[in-house]
């Protein structure tokens, strides 16, 4: 009965059109109804202890640094270093959307953010040398998810805290498996444009290659310092938010200096209202994840999960099936506040590494961002790129394939998950 109340409270207050934060205190205030318990104290102190979290704070830094990236200049150098490299191969843009997709995720970790750079600068160029338009704006789309499983992911910080695991390991683990992504993408690309006959631009020269590294050289590091920093424990994932977000304002700023000091507050805005609507979803999703708790509502589910938790590769399985369903109709960021205090502690009880299935559940999530009708994405791509939402569907249709597959190759080996991260943090 506790489940039915939290399921049909939730998505009767969305079928309403109730933004995705009221609709979770509708949920909480039904839940607290249900248990005899409603107090409106209850309520707002959830919401004042939902925001304030240090972990969180990591939040609107990496953002402002996305932001920054956009707006200074540092994205369309990572594209054009790209360019240099692979552009002259048979289908080069495409590995150039792929490898600019890999440097971008690394820096921002905003899919949307990534889709509408790439979308932008390279969609043009794919279609003037005779890429197919709907191939083309599929693979930005598949290409920019990237950003949300890697590091400095906002969406593995926002994981980690409402499942209460450490960041750093998150980061850590989902190294590997965002390259893995990225290669059954390759492979896929690989496939599509074999045999296909494209305008194939001059492979550029080591002189232009190295210019082209040069000038990209202070964004190329950006990766490279928070790597570094959190494995060696220079600084935290919040800490690490504040030295890239600074790190790129002075990058823009003073060494490209594209970015004037009249945008800066135009920079700032954006980073701020994109970070309030996260903060404040999470403030309210705290608020239906205490009730949660206090329903005993994962332990019921842990319950109707049983017949699949003696083997860990079926209960895998199932939880993933649910997630690519939930994905379809919603955006990642309530997924993930939504389900996470419920799945995690089954995923523990059934004996399952949280920082595993997190790593997992994230891709998962990630992949939903490319999937009708609601993939955030792909809205993205079409109002950049003006290619119709029916045609980019189609366009990205292999890439989900190749990304299906490889969710699977991590459910089926976590090893592939586990072992790497070991290695990175020594």
């Amino acid at each position: 009965m506790t489940i039915a109340i939290f399921t049909f409270s939730l998505l009767g207050a969305m079928a309403l059109g109730m933004p995705i934060a009221f609709a979770l205190i509708a949920c909480g205030v039904a839940l607290m109804a249900h248990l005899s318990m409603f107090d409106t104290q209850i309520i707002a102190q959830n919401l004042i202890n939902g925001a304030d979290s240090f972990p969180l704070m990591a939040i609107p830094f990496f953002m402002l640094a996305g932001t920054t990236m956009n707006a200074g200049g540092l994205s369309r150098r990572i594209i054009h270093v790209a360019m240099t490299l692979v552009g002259h191969i048979r289908g080069g843009l495409g590995y150039v959307v792929i490898l600019a997709s890999c440097i971008l995720a690394s820096l921002s970790g905003s899919a949307a953010a990534d889709a509408a750079a790439m979308s932008a600068l390279l969609f043009p160029m794919m279609v003037k040398s005779g890429y197919n338009p709907e191939k083309s704006a599929g693979l930005i789309a598949s290409g920019s998810i990237i950003g949300p499983m890697v590091p400095p992911s906002p969406n593995l910080i926002l994981f980690g805290v409402t499942g209460g695991l450490s960041i750093t390991k998150l980061f850590m683990a989902a190294i590997v498996p965002g390259l893995m992504i990225a290669i059954g993408i390759t492979i896929a690309w690989w496939w599509i444009a074999r045999n296909a006959d494209f305008e194939v631009p001059p492979k550029a020269s080591g002189k232009e290659i190295a210019k082209a590294i040069r000038e990209g050289l202070w964004a190329l590091v950006m990766p490279g310092i928070l790597v570094f920093g959190l494995k060696f424990g220079i600084f935290t994932p919040t800490e690490a938010g504040v030295v890239c977000s600074a790190y790129a304002l002075f990058v823009a700023m003073f060494i490209y200096k594209e970015l004037k000091w009249s945008q800066l507050y135009g920079v700032l805005a954006q980073a701020g209202q994109t970070a309030a609507i996260v903060m404040f979803l999470v403030a309210a999703a705290l608020v239906s994840a205490w009730l949660i708790a206090i329903a005993e509502i994962p332990q019921q589910v842990v319950e109707i999960l049983r017949p699949f938790m003696g083997s860990k590769i079926l209960l895998m399985i199932a939880v993933n099936i649910l997630v690519v369903i939930i994905g379809t109709a919603l955006d990642m960021t309530p997924t993930i506040l939504i389900l996470t205090p419920v799945l995690v502690p089954v995923i523990v009880a059934a004996g399952i590494d949280p920082i595993y299935f997190g790593v997992v559940f994230i891709i998962n999530n990630a992949i939903g961002l490319v999937t009708p009708p609601v993939g955030t994405t792909l809205n993205v791509v079409c109002g950049v790129t003006r290619v119709t939402m029916d045609n980019v569907i189609v366009g990205v249709l292999p890439f989900m394939v190749a990304q299906l597959v490889v969710m699977t190759l991590l459910i089926v080996f976590p090893e592939l998950v586990l072992v790497p991260m070991r290695m990175l943090m020594g």
